[in-house]
C-alpha cells in the first residue's frame, strides 16, 4: 500500500459522523456559544486529518512516530476540545458522575496498557477490531480525563494539581521509550522504512514528540488554572486584611 493512500473507510467515517450528530443533537437542548462550537469543529477536523488522510495509512503501516501523533490527537487533543465544546449546563450535570480519582487512573491505565509491546503489535497486525478498540478507548478515556477539569465543581487549585499529576504520571512512558537502546515494537521493525528513518530513530522521535506534546498541553492548561488560583487567593487575602 502506498504511504500516501487516503484511508476512506466507511467505519471510521461513520464514527466521526455519529460523534457530530450526537453533539449537534445535544445543542438543541443545551446550546453552546460560538467559541465552544468552534472547538468541536476543530476536534472533528483533527480526527479527520489523522484518520481519513494519508496520515492514517502511514500511522498503521509505516511509522511509529505518526501513530503516536494519531494517538495523542485521539487521547488528548480531540477529547479536550469535545469536552470544552459541551455546554456548561450539560457539562456540570454529567460532571457529578465523573470523579477525578477515577477518571485519571482510567486514562493512565489506558495509555500504559495499549503501549505494552505485545498488545500494541497485535492491534496493528490485526488492523481490525482490536485497533478500533484501542482508538475508541483512547478517546473515551480522554473524555473522562478532561471532564473534571472543564466542568467539575472543583477549585482552580485542585484542577491545577490534577493536571500536574496527569503530566508527571504519564510522562515516564515517553521518556522510557526515548532512552531504550533498541526498538520495542516488532510491527514497525518489520514495516517498510519511510523518509529515511531507522526503526530506532522513529521510536525516539515518537517518544520525544509524546513527552514534549504532553509538557506543552498539560503545562499550558495547568498554568491557566494555577494563575487563576493565585489571583483568587490574592483577592481573598485582600478582603481578609480589609475586614480586620
Amino acid at each position: 500500500m502506498s504511504p500516501y493512500s487516503w484511508a476512506l473507510r466507511w467505519d471510521i467515517l461513520l464514527v466521526i459522523v455519529a460523534l457530530a450528530a450526537a453533539y449537534y443533537w445535544t445543542q438543541r437542548r443545551w446550546p453552546s456559544d460560538t467559541t465552544r462550537r468552534a472547538a468541536f469543529d476543530l476536534a472533528l477536523i483533527l480526527l479527520v486529518v489523522v484518520y481519513v488522510t494519508p496520515l492514517h495509512t502511514i500511522a498503521v503501516h509505516y511509522l511509529l512516530c505518526v501513530h503516536f501523533l494519531q494517538n495523542v490527537v485521539t487521547a488528548e487533543w480531540a477529547p479536550g476540545l469535545v469536552v470544552f465544546a459541551v455546554a456548561p449546563a450539560l457539562g456540570r450535570e454529567v460532571a457529578r458522575f465523573v470523579h477525578p480519582l477515577a477518571a485519571l487512573p482510567i486514562w493512565l491505565a489506558t495509555y500504559f496498557v495499549w503501549h505494552v509491546p505485545v498488545i500494541y503489535d497485535r492491534a496493528l497486525e490485526q488492523h481490525g477490531f482490536l485497533l478500533h478498540l484501542e482508538h475508541f478507548s483512547y478517546f473515551a478515556a480522554g473524555i473522562l480525563m478532561w471532564w473534571p477539569v472543564v466542568h467539575g465543581r472543583y477549585s482552580d487549585g485542585i484542577k491545577a494539581a490534577y493536571l500536574f499529576a496527569a503530566f508527571v504520571l504519564a510522562s515516564p512512558l515517553g521518556l522510557l521509550l526515548a532512552l531504550l537502546p533498541r526498538p520495542v515494537y516488532d510491527f514497525y521493525e518489520q514495516a517498510p522504512q519511510l523518509w529515511g528513518l531507522s526503526d530506532l530513530v522513529d521510536q525516539q522521535i515518537a517518544a520525544i514528540t509524546m513527552v514534549v506534546e504532553q509538557a506543552v498541553v498539560f503545562f499550558a492548561v495547568f498554568a491557566f488554572f494555577f494563575m487563576r488560583f493565585l489571583r483568587t487567593e490574592q483577592i481573598a487575602g485582600v478582603f481578609s486584611e480589609s475586614s480586620r
